[in-house]
C-alpha cells in the first residue's frame, strides 16, 4: 500500500492521469490525498472532476478557493470569470452529482501524521483546533441553506481570529485561512494583497509558516495553492519549517507533484510535466 499527497490538479486530467501511471497507482491497494483546487482554469475540469469522484475512497480530496467558487458558480452566488473552465461542469447531466459529492469533501485532514490543508493554517490554532474549525465549514457547506452560507463567504475581514467570532465572520476567516493563505503578520493577520513567493511579503506580514511560536511548528504540514514557491525550482521548497508545499503550478506550465509518504517524516518526491502555459494566479 502506497500513500500519495498531490498537488493542486486545477483540471489537468491529461498530468495527472500521467502520474497515476508513473506511480503505478491501484485504487484498490494506494491511497491519494489531493490538496485542494482540483479544478478551474486547466482544460478538463469536468473530466478530472469525474475522475476523481469514480475513484472512491481511493482518493482523499480537499476543498480549495477554486473548488469553493465552483461550489458558488453553482448556486448563482457568483459568476464564472473569463480565465474559468468550469461552464462544461454546470452545463453536465451529472452536474447535480458531482456538486453533492463536491460539498461532502473536506476542508483538512490529519492523516499517517501530516496535517493537510490547501492553503494554510493561522499562527494561533493548534492541529486539534483547525481540524475541528474545518469540520465546522463542512457543516455549513453541508447543510441544507448552502446558498447563504457561500453568499457570506467571500470578503478579507475580519483578517483575522478571535476564539468569540461567530457566525458568517467566523466561518469565512476559517475559510480564508484553510484556502486563500499565504502571507500573515505575527498576531495572524492574513494579507491577501501579495501572490508572490515567500519573499514577496508586505511589511509586517511574512509566509504564514514562518511566523515565530506558531501552534503547529512541531506538526508536520503539508499544502497546495502557492505555486510561487515552488514554480521556478525543478522541486518543492521541501521541509522548510515542518511544511511541504505541493503546488508546482502544473495549470502554469509547471509540473504535477506527488509525495508518496513513507515513515519517520521521509517522502519521496514524483513529478510530472505539464502542458498549460497561463499566467499565475490564485
Amino acid at each position: 500500500m502506497a500513500l500519495y499527497c498531490i498537488g493542486d490538479l486545477q483540471g489537468c486530467s491529461a498530468p495527472f492521469e500521467r502520474l497515476l501511471e508513473k506511480i503505478d497507482f491501484s485504487p484498490s491497494r494506494d491511497t491519494l490525498y489531493l490538496l485542494g483546487d482540483l479544478v478551474n482554469r486547466g482544460p478538463d475540469s469536468l473530466g478530472t472532476l469525474r475522475r476523481l469522484k469514480s475513484l472512491g475512497d481511493a482518493a482523499q480530496c480537499l476543498l480549495g478557493n477554486h473548488d469553493l467558487h465552483l461550489l458558488a458558480a453553482w448556486q448563482g452566488v457568483r459568476k464564472p470569470g473569463r480565465h474559468d473552465t468550469l461552464n462544461a461542469i454546470l452545463q453536465a447531466p451529472d452536474c447535480t452529482d458531482l456538486m453533492d459529492w463536491l460539498r461532502h469533501r473536506p476542508l483538512a485532514m490529519h492523516h499517517h501524521g501530516w496535517l493537510m490543508v490547501h492553503a494554510g493554517v493561522l499562527p494561533q490554532w493548534s492541529l486539534t483546533q483547525t481540524l475541528m474549525l474545518a469540520r465546522e465549514v463542512e457543516q455549513a457547506l453541508r447543510a441544507p441553506k448552502l446558498k447563504s452560507f457561500l453568499s457570506a463567504m467571500y470578503g478579507n475581514a475580519p483578517c483575522q481570529w478571535n476564539d468569540a467570532l461567530a457566525g458568517a465572520d467566523r466561518l469565512r476567516v476559517i475559510v480564508n485561512a484553510l484556502t486563500r493563505l499565504r502571507f500573515c503578520s505575527a498576531q495572524g493577520a492574513m494579507e491577501f494583497g501579495s501572490h508572490e513567493g515567500a519573499d514577496g511579503a508586505f511589511q509586517a506580514s511574512m509566509p504564514w509558516f514562518d511566523v515565530p511560536g506558531r501552534a503547529t511548528r512541531h506538526d508536520l504540514i503539508a499544502f497546495g495553492h502557492w505555486s510561487t514557491l515552488a514554480l521556478h525550482t525543478d522541486q518543492p521548497a521541501g521541509l522548510r519549517n515542518n511544511v511541504l508545499p505541493l503546488d508546482t503550478g502544473c495549470v502554469w506550465g509547471g509540473c504535477l507533484t506527488a509525495a508518496r509518504l513513507g515513515a519517520d517524516r521521509a517522502y519521496e518526491l514524483i513529478q510530472v510535466a505539464c502542458e498549460q502555459a497561463q499566467k499565475p494566479g490564485g
